[in-house]
């Protein structure tokens, strides 16, 4: 029994109550062989002295085998006892053993048991370290994703920027083509009004002309009249009040 268990289980040692037992069987056998050496050396003495003839009377030695017999008895019984008591020792080391028998073989299944839950917890461990990688290369191009991005938003804002500043600029072209176009049509209406109030002037001066002269010389004043209006009555003709535009039309001073 003892040598399956510690085979099974895979120990090459003996456990300490193994031991224990061991060491009280030697310790018996020591006892029982010192025991019977000295009843054997007894019962020799006893011989020897009962067929030694002269030396004690027989008196004397019948009291020296009595003596020897209790001595012998007293022996026999302080060695029952010892036998009794090795053999009840012997018997609780022995209960010992099968209870640390069974000890140790709810240990090495609680050991096994450890060692399973180990080999899971290596395996688990073995999974989360790859998930842990995959972890960190998601994160690493994550960051290069978000740098890519953020480069892009850059380059996008500094277009953003550019258009806007073009923007302004043709902003305040359309803002500045509107105002010349504004002040080009304000001087297209006074350059018009101006050439109507010519125009107009023309016509009295005209009337008051034809009004002066005599009627010999109307019809020439009538040839004369047309060339007015091109520039051919001078500043000497015009007199005072008078003044000619920028445009060459005849405006009063």
């Amino acid at each position: 029994m003892k040598k399956d268990l510690y085979t099974d289980t895979g120990l090459n040692c003996v456990p300490p109550m193994a031991a224990s037992s061991k060491s009280s069987q030697r310790g018996k056998n020591v006892v029982i062989a010192l025991l019977t050496l000295w009843s054997i050396i007894s019962l020799i003495i006893i011989v020897v002295w009962a067929t030694s003839p002269g030396m004690k009377s027989v008196a004397q030695c019948n009291k020296d085998l009595t003596d020897a017999q209790v001595r012998m008895e007293g022996c026999m019984n302080m060695w029952e006892k010892d036998k009794i008591a090795l053999e009840e020792k012997v018997e609780r080391e022995r209960e010992e053993k099968d209870r640390k028998s069974v000890e140790i073989m709810l240990l090495l299944g609680r050991l096994n048991a450890t060692n399973a839950s180990l080999e899971e917890c290596r395996q688990e461990t073995v999974v989360l370290m790859g998930n842990i990688s995959a972890l960190q290369d998601d994160n690493e191009q994550l960051r290069q994703t978000e740098a890519n991005l953020t480069a892009q938003i850059r380059l996008q804002q500094d277009h953003i920027e550019l258009v806007q500043q073009n923007l302004t600029q043709a902003f305040h072209k359309t803002e500045s083509c509107l105002s010349l176009k504004t002040a080009a049509e304000s001087q297209m209406l006074a350059a018009q009004s101006q050439t109507r109030a010519c125009e107009s002037q023309q016509q009295y001066l005209q009337r008051q002309l034809a009004k002066c002269k005599p009627d010999s010389a109307r019809s020439a004043s009538d040839n004369l009249s047309p060339r007015w209006g091109n520039g051919w009555f001078d500043s000497k003709h015009r007199g005072p009040g008078w003044g000619q535009s920028p445009d060459g039309l005849m405006t009063a001073v």
